[in-house]
């Protein structure tokens, strides 16, 4: 199951998904919080099965392009070094303040 970026999932991982809550017998928050998906999405999967319209839910949406893709890697990037650079700028501050005199 391949989850595709920007919040647009494939009908292979959407009848997946839903397959694990109807079939499995998994709840439907459980099997959300395992997929990473929000619980409300989830539901409304399983809303569409049981009325037989779970192919048409995303027929609407065009492909990404290129340029999408790449602007979606770039911000995921972006997010991860921002995140490392304030927990190495936290590190840098404890352990400055260790070592200033008086501070032991």
């Amino acid at each position: 199951m391949s989850k595709r970026s920007n919040g647009r999932y494939s009908k292979e991982f959407r009848s997946e998904a839903v397959k694990l809550v109807v079939e499995s017998g998994v709840s439907v928050y459980e099997a959300s919080r395992q997929l990473c998906l929000p619980k409300s999405t989830l539901e409304n999967w399983v809303r569409a099965y049981k009325a037989g319209k779970l192919s048409n839910i995303g027929g609407q949406q065009r492909p990404l392009t290129d340029v999408e893709l790449e602007l979606d890697r770039v911000k995921r990037e972006l997010a991860q070094v921002k995140q490392e650079r304030d927990i190495l700028k936290k590190a840098a501050a404890y352990f400055a303040k260790e070592s200033l005199p008086g501070t032991r």
